[in-house]
């Protein structure tokens, strides 16, 4: 009876194992969206990066998707400075799924006291990095 039970476990897994032959399963589109290591879109990821590269960077977390950036002075405009926080919300490639946060001090008397950032600011950094991934994705998609 053990040796018959034996047999017949043999039996179904040698059947599955040939079901599953023969039929060409599709190649992956390394291009898509979901294609990462990283908790995140990889191509927001690195558009992020590429575009705050001018920026010391505070902190980086891959898996959350938060980029922080340390304060970063202009040499053009030295009374002013500006910290960003880059934060990628999901894993697919969509205009919603970035979130750019900026913070504004100026320099008055010594002291750096807060002012407001204009929204367009922080609007054309979002617009920069989309349009960074997307042309990072498209060269993805052209060397494949």
């Amino acid at each position: 009876m053990n040796r018959l039970l034996r047999t017949a476990i043999l039996g179904s897994l040698a059947l599955s194992i040939t079901a599953c032959g023969g039929k060409s399963r599709p190649e992956a589109d390394l291009a898509a969206s979901k294609v990462t290591t990283i908790g995140v879109n990889s191509y927001l990821w690195r558009a992020s990066l590429d575009t705050l590269s001018f920026m010391p960077l505070l902190q980086t977390d891959s898996n959350g998707g938060v980029i922080v950036t340390d304060w970063y002075v202009n040499p053009n405009t030295p009374t002013e400075r500006m910290k960003v926080t880059v934060t990628v919300l999901d894993q697919d490639l969509r205009a919603d799924a970035l979130r750019v946060a900026a913070l504004r001090e100026v320099n008055r008397s010594g002291a750096w006291v807060a002012a407001p950032v204009q929204a367009a600011t922080v609007q054309k950094l979002e617009d920069i990095i989309l349009t960074r991934a997307r042309d990072l994705r498209r060269a993805a998609i052209a060397n494949d």
